[in-house]
């Protein structure tokens, strides 16, 4: 029987949960959990949670705070250990509980440091003077639903300790840093992910940058582009992300309007690359607030709200612009105080902080450790260096800090609530413009019947070519050659602050008439390149430098998405039937495993050097290619599972990626700004470097466990899960769209262990009803808790295949034969 509860007066009826999971719609026992107190008034959440087959999490609720509580318990109870982690990182109390000297990574960008130094840097950076304007500038909506969450979160913690849930969460829960959540900590997790590419880039340069305690000389531009030569550093791609084109991170999209469908009927493809591990996992779920909202799909752990999705009036998806949140600036110091910086004439005091952080050693003893970390008026000072070259040095002339639009992003919450509140697919591409506060990533849209659009409507420091030429400093030709377009400018003038477009929502960023969008009838794409072909019929061009290159090579993988979609629409593919996408052959061209390079140059490279027989290596050895050859001769030209000898392939080209797209070494025939896709091409197979990096890695596979005639499926694995689950798919180096990357690269093992790539993936239509017909996979599926039947059944799934129906509509998810109900209350205290 359902119980009625009294709460001062108001009778209230309600199945309370008790954790125990049932088809039949959860149990009646009683709970006397309570709920902190929101906005000065005590707080009631109601809701009701049901999953779906591979638990996908169905939520409806009458108000935010409701639906953020059901949110935030269903993700306790799926990652429970890897949020509390998280929790305890923009804490700044890894050093305390998990060592100093441990190893703090954050894999989507590329910064690894130890616990320590992640403390400071996290005390320095996501103070409450940082994030209180990420409280005081969100939506009602954001303030509601991110309480809800952490009461839904703490309620599933203070089960767990009461003994529920056996079995679950071994790995953390009798662990002394599982804490409770608080509410700061949610907007100190939206702070971190609002910096992801920029200011948390260089946690050791901030964690460690202090004021020189000797005459410390100032290189010049000459002396350290002479000794990043000497390292072997000649450009942005033997350097990490910031100096890369793109983040480690990345992600396929594509918008399908009419022009480009074969039912008539408005397609999208959504398909980021993000780590299988760590925070930056998506998690998809289904999201009902009352007649406010519906939306389903996917978002970063820690967030109560959909960053990638769908409902009935659009669709939409993400991938990792290339634009620069951040510049530098050179500071002219004191010489008889380097802790004073010129400004308009005037020398003035840097910022000085004592940070303390408890960290215990290797004995489990705690001490206080402090430091003294400065500021200037831009942002934190930070050193920066590369293969030992510092580049960027605290000298006793010079000294460098950093500002950071998205640190000072305030609007990045309500992009998202106003998104997922939108009425139609036009109040969403309003939105992108009038809010601005997407924080570093490209958004393709469409809806049913309507055009596919592109924007990079980002937050992006206004810094116009000619400023950034204007204020320029006698280092900039080292960024010159490191990060084309991120600026370092001088900051002792004040005309060398960021401007302001009239249209921009905030101080210091542009506003939407200065950055890139494009609606079409037919298609659009992004594939982690810059704005300039999104759609290479219509090049959009004439932005600054910091928000993306123009009349560039695009990346092989950028190059194979438009090709895919330009052979499928003139029928070149070879695929049967009329032109045009529809659901099935869109899914089966974004999972087919090919890969661009194989297609430039398979045919080439054996011809060339399969009657040799012989090849010399980098280190000038003999290297039989015979056995090699044999297998690549027979080789599908893809990384499906059953193709056999394609981590040949992957090895030589692993050799030829280092070198410059412009290289003659590299390709006969150049690049075309006027055919972006189909150049450059033609391999240089007669380049002794191109003959090396064959023989090279052949040697690489004839010296690991691996052998040459290997099938892909018993080669490549999840890295992340306790059973062998095969993996599809390919490196983006390689050309491959279907990405499944192993890193740090290691075969001594014989196995490619699949921690980054494809991981939440939707392809989204609508039927005659304008009802959303979506289908895709959480690659790594919904939970990181071996004992959760969540843990691992998306990804078997994903290995088959076999794509997964997202139940949108009541009658699809009350059919689910994996139905799942959970009614949740808590009551006020």
């Amino acid at each position: 029987m359902i119980p009625t509860i009294k709460l001062g007066g108001v009778a209230l009826t309600a199945i309370l949960l008790s954790g125990c999971l049932s088809s039949s719609g959860g149990s009646d026992n009683d709970s006397n959990a309570s709920a902190p107190a929101v906005g000065g008034e005590q707080q009631l959440f109601k809701a009701t949670l049901k999953r779906t087959a591979f638990g996908i999490p169905h939520i409806e609720a009458d108000d935010f705070a409701s639906m953020g509580y059901a949110y935030g318990y269903a993700q306790a109870e799926d990652n429970l250990c890897l949020l509390a982690e998280d929790t305890l990182t923009v804490r700044g109390l890894r050093a305390r509980f998990l060592g100093a000297n441990g190893t703090y990574q954050i894999p989507s960008n590329g910064a690894t440091t130890t616990n320590l130094n992640a403390d400071f840097f996290w005390r320095a950076a996501a103070t409450d003077e940082a994030i209180e304007p990420f409280k005081t500038g969100s939506d009602p909506e954001v303030l509601e639903a991110s309480s809800g969450y952490v009461a839904g979160f703490n309620r599933y913690l203070r089960e767990l300790r009461d003994g529920q849930h056996p079995g679950r969460h071994e790995a953390c829960r009798d662990e002394p840093w599982l804490m409770p959540m608080a509410e700061d900590d949610m907007y100190r997790r939206y702070f971190r992910l609002a910096v992801l590419a920029s200011s948390s880039v260089f946690v050791d340069g901030v964690a460690t940058a202090q004021p020189p305690a000797t005459d410390i000389p100032e290189l010049s531009a000459d002396q350290i582009l002479d000794a990043l030569a000497d390292a072997g550093i000649e450009g942005s791609e033997d350097l990490p992300f910031p100096f890369t084109d793109e983040l480690p991170i990345g992600s396929n999209m594509y918008g399908l309007s009419a022009g480009a469908s074969r039912t008539g009927e408005s397609m999208l493809f959504g398909n980021p690359h993000f780590p299988w591990e760590k925070t930056e996992r998506l998690y998809l779920a289904h999201l009902k607030v009352g007649d406010q909202a519906e939306i389903m799909g996917a978002a970063l752990y820690g967030l109560p709200a959909v960053l990638i999705g769908f409902n009935d009036q659009f669709a939409w998806s993400h991938t990792v612009s290339t634009a620069y949140r951040f510049s530098f600036y050179e500071l002219t110091l004191n010489p008889a105080d380097p802790t004073q910086y010129l400004y308009e004439g005037e020398f003035v005091d840097m910022e000085a902080t004592d940070i303390t952080v408890q960290a215990m050693n290797e004995n489990g003893e705690v001490s206080d450790v402090t430091r003294t970390l400065y500021r200037s008026r831009y942002g934190p000072m930070l050193t920066f260096e590369a293969a030992g070259v510092p580049i960027l040095n605290w000298s006793t002339a010079k000294a460098y800090t950093l500002r950071d639009a998205n640190a000072e992003n305030d609007r990045l919450l309500n992009q998202f609530f106003r998104w997922n509140q939108a009425d139609s697919f036009e109040e969403f591409v309003e939105l992108h413009g009038s809010v601005l506060g997407v924080p570093w990533v490209n958004t393709v849209a469409t809806g049913p019947g309507k055009p596919a659009y592109y924007g990079d409507l980002t937050v992006v420091p206004n810094v116009p070519d000619a400023k950034a030429q204007a204020c320029a400093t006698l280092l900039s030709p080292v960024f010159d050659l490191l990060a084309p377009g991120l600026p370092l400018m001088d900051g002792a003038r004040a005309d060398c602050q960021w401007d302001t477009d009239a249209d921009a929502p905030a101080e210091g960023v542009f506003g939407r008439a200065n950055l890139p969008s494009l609606q079409r009838d037919d298609w659009v794409h992004n594939c982690n390149d810059s704005y300039w072909v999104t759609n290479p019929a219509e090049p959009l061009t004439g932005f600054a430098a910091i928000i993306g290159d123009e009349e560039t090579p695009r990346t092989l993988r950028t190059r194979k998405c438009m090709q895919q979609v330009i052979q499928r629409l003139d029928g070149s593919d070879g695929k049967p039937g009329s032109t045009g996408f529809d659901l099935a052959n869109l899914q089966d061209i974004v999972l087919d495993s090919s890969l661009q390079s194989e297609q430039l140059a398979r045919e080439a490279v054996l011809n060339a050097y399969c009657p040799i027989g012989t090849l010399l290596s980098s280190g000038g050895q003999p290297v039989d290619i015979a056995e090699a050859c044999a297998v690549l001769q027979a080789w599908d030209g893809t990384h499906n599972l059953g193709s056999v000898g394609g981590h040949i392939w992957r090895e030589f080209w692993r050799n030829i990626d280092p070198l410059p797209v412009e290289s003659p070494d590299k390709w006969l025939t150049p690049f075309d700004p006027a055919d972006p896709v189909n150049t450059p091409a033609m391999l240089n197979v007669a380049s002794p470097l191109v003959q090396a990096a064959f023989a090279d890695g052949v040697k690489a596979i004839q010296d690991s466990p691996m052998a040459m005639d290997a099938v892909m499926g018993d080669l490549q694995v999840s890295g992340i899960h306790d059973t062998v689950i095969p993996i599809f798919g390919g490196e983006g180096f390689e050309g491959a769209f279907t990405i499944a990357s192993s890193r740090p690269h290691d075969i001594s093992d014989g196995l490619y262990d699949v921690k980054y790539g494809n991981s939440y993936i939707q392809t989204v239509t609508w039927d005659e009803q304008g009802q959303p017909v979506a289908e895709g996979f959480v690659t790594y599926s919904q939970s990181t808790d071996p004992a959760s039947p969540y843990y691992k059944d998306m990804t078997e799934a994903y290995s088959g295949k076999q794509w997964i129906r997202f139940p949108f509509t009541q009658e699809a998810i009350d059919s689910d034969p994996g139905l799942v109900e959970y009614r949740l209350v808590e009551l006020a205290r």
